[in-house]
């Protein structure tokens, strides 16, 4: 036993493993992040200095690039809350529960993954416009989805679910059923496991998931387009900009917003990462 001990307690040695040698499969690793990732990114910022960083704050207080950018990253805020919340139950219904169909359910959760962005928008705008099934049932009410901000938000919240509940589900698999049994002998109502044993367990990977979800939401563009409307200061999201000085050839002011869609992410996943790091070392995690 104690030697089983001692040996699970060896510290790693860089060249052990399934892979053949450390220095290989770093360079290699780096290399790759690098022509993927870094590179691209590394000109996109170059292109956008061109105009220095008095023509970065003019583009950046633009005031339709203002509005592109609070609309961005205002709706994508919104639809990450949204999914937090019903990503968890989903999760919860679909771990904790045996039902007719689950398994279907489960499988549906992935239709965003599969779906080009492009027919999801269109699938979207057509249930949501004013002759659409659902936004014909509000219309009278003077209720308006399609072609508004709240189309945006539904449309961010339909592409970033399934991140939430990826990233929930297999915590909540191997969170222990007798750990809420003890919490309920203790004389714990069901709020109060919830709230006290349940989320701190699934805060970690809750933030990972508003992490991926977020950053998917900020990108969007297919899946938005169809049903935005596009109509400057009023629904018209910081992708959609970027294509449209693209297109009238202005390639400074499209890698000036880019970057500062870029910096302004940046940042934001910087806290969430910060938060998670900071859960998990409070959780006893490393």
């Amino acid at each position: 036993m104690s030697l089983a001990v001692d040996q699970a307690w060896q510290p790693r040695i860089p060249g052990t493993g399934v892979l053949p040698g450390f220095g290989i499969t770093l360079g290699f690793a780096l290399t790759y992040l690098s022509l993927i990732v870094l590179i691209p990114l590394g000109v996109l910022v170059w292109r956008a200095t061109g105009l220095g960083l008095v023509g970065l704050w003019q583009v950046a207080t633009t005031p339709r690039v203002l509005a592109a950018l609070e609309t961005s990253f205002g709706l994508s805020a919104l639809a990450v809350l949204a999914n937090a919340l019903f990503g968890v139950i989903v999760a919860w219904v679909l771990t904790r529960y045996e039902f007719p169909g689950r398994r279907l359910l489960d499988a549906a959760v992935d239709l965003p993954f599969a779906l080009p962005t492009a027919v999801a928008g269109i699938a979207l705008a057509a249930l949501y416009a004013p002759n659409g099934w659902l936004g014909a049932l509000v219309a009278p009410l003077g209720i308006k989805i399609a072609f508004t901000p709240a189309g945006i938000f539904i449309a961010l919240v339909f592409i970033g679910l399934p991140f939430v509940v990826r990233t929930v589900q297999p915590v909540l698999q191997d969170l222990d059923h007798e750990i809420e049994e003890a919490s309920a002998t203790l004389g714990a109502s069901r709020f109060q496991t919830v709230r006290r044993v349940v989320l701190p367990a699934l805060l970690p990977a809750l933030l990972t998931g508003v992490a991926l979800a977020f950053a998917r939401a900020v990108g969007e563009y297919g899946s938005v387009i169809f049903i935005a409307g596009n109509i400057p200061f009023k629904s018209e999201i910081a992708p959609l900009l970027i294509v449209a000085q693209l297109e009238e050839y202005n390639y400074a002011g499209a890698a000036a917003i880019a970057t500062i869609m870029l910096a302004t992410s940046f940042v934001i996943l910087l806290a969430i990462n910060l938060l998670q790091a900071l859960s998990q070392r409070r959780l006893g995690h490393d």
